[in-house]
C-alpha cells in the first residue's frame, strides 16, 4: 500500500510553503494522490459516506490536486486555486459546473493604513477548525470525524483584524450557506460567523469560531447553531498537543423551540522523533444521535469512538512519507460489510508527499 502524490504550494490556511515566483506574484502546484484499504470491503469500493477526504478503497487515486496563483501586495491580495479528485467530488458535489473545481478563488484589500485591517471576499478556506484539505499540514493523514463534517471551504465575504504584535485575531463573515458556494435553492437567509484566536507567544494556539445560519430552503428552515473550540500547544521542540471539540445544535423543525444536537471531543498528540521522523496518535469521539450531520437511521444514531496512529518520514525538506491505521467503534452496526452491517471499521492508509 504504497501512497504516490505531490505537494507544492502555499495552502489554503495560509501556511507557507516553497513556491516558484519572486516579489509579490506566486505561482505554486498541488497534487496529493494516496491508498487506503478499508478491512471492510466495501462492494463499491466508496468508504463511509461520512469520510469526504481519502475516501476511496484498494485503489491509487488523487485524493487533491491543484494549480494555485497568488498575489499580495501592502494593500491587496488575490488567491486563485483550481482543483480536481476525489475530495473535490465528496466536498463539491452540490456545485454546478466549474464551481465544483473551484479550490480558492478570492480578493482582498487592506482598508486601513495603520493597521493590519483586511476585507475578503470569494471562496476561502473555512474558518472552523484546525485541520484543512491539505494532509502535509495536518498531524495525522486522514481527517477527524468532526472535520470531514464540518465546513472545510466557505464562500462569502470577511472582516479581519490582526492586533499589531499579531497575538490576537479577530474576524466576522457573511457567508451564503454550510460549505456552500451556490446557496440551496430557494434559501434566501444568509448565514453568519465569527473567529477569535489568541497566541500568546509561540509555543500556543487558543482559537473558538462558530457559524448561525441554516442549510436548507425557506419552506422547511431549520436554524443551525455550531461552535468550534480548539487549542495546539507546542509542549517542547518534539511534543505537540491539539485539544478540540465541536458542539453544535438544529431546530428539529422550522420554527420550533427544541434543538437536536451534536458534538465531537478530539485529541492528538504529536512526537518528532528527530528531523524526519514524526508519530501522532488521535482519539476522538462523534455524538449525532438525531442524524443532524451523519443519518445512520439507527435507534441509536450514530454514537462512534476512533483511534489512529501514524508515522511520518521527511527523505528531504520538501518531501513526506506517511501512513496511518485506524480503527472505529460504534454503538450501533451502521458499517456496511458485504451484505450486513458490523459496529466496527479499520483501514490503513499510506501516502507520499512532496513540495517545491
Amino acid at each position: 500500500m504504497i501512497f504516490l502524490g505531490l505537494v507544492f504550494l502555499k495552502t489554503a490556511t495560509g501556511m507557507a510553503q516553497d513556491s516558484t515566483g519572486s516579489g509579490p506574484l506566486k505561482f505554486s502546484v498541488y497534487v496529493e494522490a494516496y491508498h487506503s484499504y478499508d478491512f471492510n470491503k466495501p462492494v463499491n469500493n466508496d468508504r463511509p459516506p461520512f469520510f469526504y477526504s481519502h475516501n476511496r478503497h484498494n485503489e491509487f487515486n488523487l485524493n487533491l490536486g491543484y494549480l494555485k496563483g497568488s498575489y499580495q501586495a501592502d494593500r491587496v491580495r488575490v488567491n486563485l486555486a483550481l482543483a480536481a479528485g476525489t475530495y473535490m467530488n465528496a466536498n463539491y458535489a452540490a456545485e454546478p459546473g466549474v464551481l465544483k473545481n473551484i479550490f480558492e478563488a478570492n480578493a482582498g484589500i487592506r482598508i486601513s493604513k495603520k493597521k493590519n485591517l483586511w476585507i475578503d471576499a470569494g471562496i476561502f478556506a473555512s474558518h472552523i477548525g484546525f485541520e484543512s484539505a491539505v494532509s502535509k499540514d495536518c498531524w495525522t493523514l486522514t481527517r477527524s470525524i468532526l472535520a470531514d463534517n464540518s465546513p472545510y471551504f466557505e464562500s462569502g465575504a470577511k472582516i479581519t483584524c490582526t492586533s499589531n504584535d499579531n497575538k490576537w485575531l479577530v474576524s466576522g463573515l457573511l457567508l451564503n450557506g454550510w460549505q456552500r458556494i451556490k446557496r440551496v435553492e430557494g434559501n434566501s437567509a444568509m448565514s453568519y460567523g465569527t473567529q477569535l484566536q489568541y497566541k500568546p507567544n509561540a509555543t500556543i494556539l487558543l482559537n473558538y469560531s462558530n457559524f448561525l445560519g441554516t442549510d436548507k430552503p425557506d419552506s422547511t428552515r431549520q436554524w443551525r447553531c455550531f461552535h468550534n473550540l480548539y487549542g495546539i500547544f507546542n509542549v517542547s521542540g518534539k511534543v505537540g498537543i491539539t485539544a478540540g471539540v465541536d458542539i453544535g445544535s438544529e431546530q428539529k423543525k422550522k420554527g420550533s423551540s427544541q434543538m437536536n444536537t451534536w458534538y465531537s471531543p478530539v485529541l492528538i498528540l504529536k512526537y518528532a522523533i528527530n528531523g524526519k521522523w514524526a508519530i501522532a496518535a488521535r482519539g476522538e469521539y462523534y455524538s449525532d444521535r438525531n442524524g443532524v450531520i451523519i443519518a445512520s437511521g439507527t435507534p441509536n444514531g450514530f454514537q462512534t469512538s476512533a483511534f489512529s496512529f501514524n508515522i511520518d518520514y521527511a527523505p528531504v525538506n520538501n518531501a513526506l512519507i506517511r501512513l496511518e491505521a485506524r480503527t472505529l467503534k460504534s454503538k450501533d452496526y451502521v458499517f456496511a460489510r458485504g451484505n450486513e452491517f458490523v459496529n466496527h471499521n479499520a483501514f490503513i492508509t499510506s501516502s507520499i508527499v512532496v513540495s517545491f
